[in-house]
């Protein structure tokens, strides 16, 4: 039994994933979930009682996988300016991964106080990971770079979602150009 309701939430998440990314927020309802994972609507009540839970599950299971991602990639490289490097591309290239425009495409306004300061929580874990890096290249006020190096990169992300008129590829090698440059302090 506990099997079957583990992949039946499963399936909830998945599903979830393709309607955000598909449809944005307004994709996402009840009713949607329950046609495309084949249970009744009161069904899906029972796994969460909310649209906001289901995206906090989302962010519960999905962030640590990105974060695992990106913490390879700087693992990978050999400098500090390398790890930061890394830090930007990684989360760059995850844009075009359905785990990250499910999430993405719903406003954190929807989200109960709870639910926004865990995801808050967890970005705070993203961040932290290029702090050292930032120390290492002579930064003096680390912890700041590093927020203000993830709000470069979640402007390209954004300029990637929108479909500007650059390429991803030329997105990712200007926040890089510019982050590189800001953080030598």
């Amino acid at each position: 039994m506990a099997e079957h309701r583990s992949m039946q939430r499963a399936a909830l998440l998945d599903a979830a994933r393709t309607l955000l990314s598909e449809g944005g927020t307004e994709a996402l309802t009840f009713p949607a979930l329950a046609e495309r994972t084949g249970l009744a609507r009161s069904s899906v009540y029972e796994y969460f009682r909310s649209r906001a839970a289901v995206v906090e599950e989302l962010c519960a299971v999905d962030f640590p996988v990105w974060a695992a991602e990106v913490a390879a990639a700087m693992a990978a490289a050999e400098s500090p300016q390398a790890r930061v490097e890394a830090y930007v591309r990684k989360q760059l290239e995850l844009v075009g991964d359905r785990r990250h425009r499910a999430v993405v495409a719903i406003s954190a306004s929807e989200l109960d106080a709870g639910a926004r300061e865990k995801i808050r929580a967890a970005h705070g874990e993203l961040v932290a990971m290029i702090v050292e890096a930032l120390g290492e290249l002579g930064h003096d006020r680390p912890r700041l770079a590093a927020m203000l190096v993830q709000g470069v990169v979640d402007a390209a992300v954004r300029r990637i979602e929108l479909g500007a008129a650059e390429e991803p590829g030329a997105v990712a090698d200007a926040a890089v150009a510019m982050v590189l440059r800001g953080v030598r302090g």
